[in-house]
């Protein structure tokens, strides 16, 4: 099962989803990528994970393979990358002024 949730900066209302289980993948037969999200039976091939990350600098989404990660944005060069889920009381780097929260009137079961 997999848990959503939405952070929404204090300051200019920006949002972001986020899921827990990140973007599990395998590798097809023709070499590429494919996602299996809950509950989707090809879950049992999935040998990497694609997880949303965001640069607290310049604000780049960013997704960071399980089986390559990076420690910096590609866009900035910033190490200052948070998993989307982990966001709740970042700073925003949309604004520059707020912090995301987690809304706890908003809840994704999956």
């Amino acid at each position: 099962m997999a848990e959503g949730r939405l952070l929404v900066c204090n300051h200019c209302g920006r949002s972001i989803e986020a899921w827990d289980d990140g973007n599990p993948y395998f590798i097809n037969a023709k070499g590429k990528k494919e996602y299996a999200y809950h509950p989707d039976p090809h879950r049992d091939l999935c040998i990497g994970n694609d997880t949303p990350h965001l640069c607290l600098d310049c604000g780049a989404k960013v997704k960071v393979d399980s089986r390559k990660p990076i420690s910096a944005c590609r866009k900035c060069g910033s190490t200052r990358i948070v998993g989307t889920f982990e966001l709740d009381g970042q700073p925003c780097p949309y604004c520059k002024a707020g912090i995301f929260i987690a809304d706890p009137n908003f809840f994704m079961v999956s």
